[in-house]
């Protein structure tokens, strides 16, 4: 089951039929299914509050994944800053909405196992998320 939920922040306009779709689609491109992933979206300062508690960091980011996955059952929670996404969007020239479904499957591919933690590995990262935002568009 995926859900989405707010935390102290208006949750963002998302369909989230298709979009649940779509998660499970590209986690089964990877070879997986989806158990229970939890989004959470949220504030600059409540991303980073969660930072500093659970991962000892004390700096700002657009997500956080806990990975709970089991064998090849995804299970998360994935927290989202939306006051990262919109700066990030505006940095980056692009549509909020499209900032935001880049994130959604970030997450999901971290899940599945990919880091992004060398240049190397992110560029793999963004060539996936592409290709996963690619089959967005082909998704009922």
């Amino acid at each position: 089951m995926i859900r989405f939920s707010a935390d102290s922040i208006e949750m963002p306009v998302l369909d989230e039929r298709q979009t649940g779709r779509w998660i499970k689609a590209v986690a089964a491109d990877y070879g997986f299914s989806v158990g229970n992933i939890n989004y959470i979206f949220c504030s600059d300062e409540r991303e980073l509050e969660v930072n500093r508690q659970f991962l000892g960091h004390d700096y700002y980011t657009d997500i956080i994944t806990f990975d709970y996955t089991a064998g090849l059952t995804l299970n998360g929670d994935i927290f989202i800053s939306l006051d990262t996404v919109r700066s990030n969007a505006e940095q980056l020239g692009i549509g909020f909405e499209d900032e935001l479904r880049r994130i959604l499957i970030h997450g999901v591919l971290h899940l599945t196992g990919q880091g992004d933690k060398t240049p190397e590995s992110k560029e793999q990262m963004t060539r996936k998320e592409n290709l996963a935002l690619e089959k967005l568009k082909k998704t009922p």
